[in-house]
């Protein structure tokens, strides 16, 4: 009988470790979970369809190599993304992994959302070190020495451009008139205007910082000095690229999205003939060459200063969530996707940006299909030489969306240039103090 006792004792106290154990293995927050000596990381990034195939890729890659680790990708559409990932961190429930503009990189700091990674790079578990990055890709990502994010790409601005459209219309292309040189304002008016008279739309005119910024500095403009003090307002170039803005789309030369229809975006109107040219990076690049009913190629910004000029050369972040429970596993992840293994094995075929590592550039460059990718290269340097691949402005948290709803309204045909200069002017100068 006690020898019947004892064993059920030891039934019953076996069975206890075993709930007990499984209780503790199977204890996690929202994102990243362990099962049994795997662990899960989830990677919240933006893209449209062919976008997401790019960046699966990498996570491929990386499981091979870290059997131990998998990352599963959860996608969330452009306009509701930087809105979903904000609440979901304030309310701890936040993917491990994510991606995040540069405006959104400077909050996410500030309230302590996202893990330093500066130790990590220096250690033997990371795929890169800081060094391999240009100085200039860092901005917000980098805050008193500490880095944050990591640029897992780079997307120079370009003017894509419908050459079926442009050949239905009679219209001449706009590579006919860069290599005449001529590819200037007056240019781009025109072929607009030739574009809208034949029954297109000529050019779908965005509202974000890196549309503002290509065409203030393709015209030798600048909103902000090399030492970073704001000139807007007593620099006529840039004065000059708003109404030139402002004028093309209330001339009808161009159309602004934020009055398009819901559901109707520039990449579909684009892919649909409706329109000749729109401004973008490379990330439209997949989705436009898996349509084999367009044919299209890079053109770059249209300049009246007679020289090469910078463009905004927009660039994510690539950050871990600092309260997720598996942040070594999530700091590695990282590391590898922004590596230059990890941008080539992206980027090579098919890829929706360039390197922001340069030495990758070779093995992806060498793979592009577009008889102009060149264009995409030569912006992307130009923006590190002139440091101009980053906005001033999106390093203060709340700024940029400011500037934005003013642009809006000019847009909208309910506010003139003078009067949105002087309002960006004012509100910058406001948040600078």
């Amino acid at each position: 009988m006690r020898q019947w006792n004892k064993a059920v004792r030891k039934a019953i106290l076996a069975a206890m470790a075993l709930l007990l154990a499984a209780g503790c293995s199977s204890s996690s927050s929202s994102g990243g979970s362990t099962e049994g000596e795997r662990v899960q990381l989830t990677m919240q990034a933006w893209g449209n369809p062919a976008e997401l195939k790019v960046y699966q890729k990498a996570l491929d890659a990386f499981t091979k190599e870290n059997p131990q680790i998998h990352v599963k990708l959860v996608p969330v559409p452009g306009d509701q993304y930087e809105q979903k990932l904000l609440t979901s961190l304030q309310g701890n429930r936040g993917p491990d992994v994510f991606y995040s503009s540069e405006p959104t990189m400077a909050r996410l700091i500030e309230a302590g959302q996202v893990q330093p990674l500066s130790e990590f790079l220096q250690s033997e578990e990371s795929y890169v070190q800081a060094d391999e990055f240009p100085e200039g890709l860092w901005g917000p990502a980098r805050k008193d020495g500490e880095i944050y994010g990591l640029p897992p790409d780079v997307n120079p601005f370009v003017i894509y451009y419908n050459k079926k459209v442009f050949q239905e219309a009679g219209v001449k292309s706009p590579q006919h008139y860069y290599d005449e040189g001529r590819w200037n304002w007056e240019a781009f008016r025109e072929v607009t205007g030739q574009l809208k008279a034949a029954g297109k739309q000529g050019y779908i005119m965005e509202n974000w910082w890196a549309h503002w910024y290509s065409w203030v500095w393709s015209n030798g403009g600048r909103i902000f000095d090399e030492q970073g003090k704001l000139v807007l307002n007593e620099n006529e170039p840039a004065k000059e690229a708003f109404g030139f803005m402002h004028d093309l789309v209330q001339d009808g030369n161009a159309v602004y999205s934020g009055s398009l229809p819901k559901g109707q975006g520039a990449d579909a109107m684009f892919m649909s003939g409706q329109v000749g040219m729109l401004a973008a990076g490379r990330w439209l690049e997949p989705l436009f060459t898996q349509n084999k009913s367009i044919e299209f190629d890079y053109i770059a910004f249209p300049s009246n200063t007679g020289k090469k000029e910078p463009v905004a050369v927009p660039g994510a972040y690539f950050a871990v969530n600092s309260k997720n429970p598996h942040v070594k596993e999530a700091m590695k992840f990282v590391s590898f996707y922004v590596s230059r293994q990890g941008q080539e094995i992206r980027l090579a075929d098919g890829g929706n940006a360039l390197a922001a590592i340069p030495a990758a550039d070779e093995a992806i460059l060498s793979k592009s299909t577009i008889e102009h990718t060149s264009y995409l290269s030569e912006a992307r340097d130009d923006g590190y030489t002139h440091g101009s691949n980053m906005a001033y402005d999106a390093q203060i948290p709340g700024l940029n969306p400011d500037i934005t709803e003013i642009i809006d309204l000019m847009l909208l045909g309910k506010q003139d240039a003078k009067t949105t200069v002087a309002r960006v002017t004012e509100t910058i100068a406001a948040a600078l103090k």
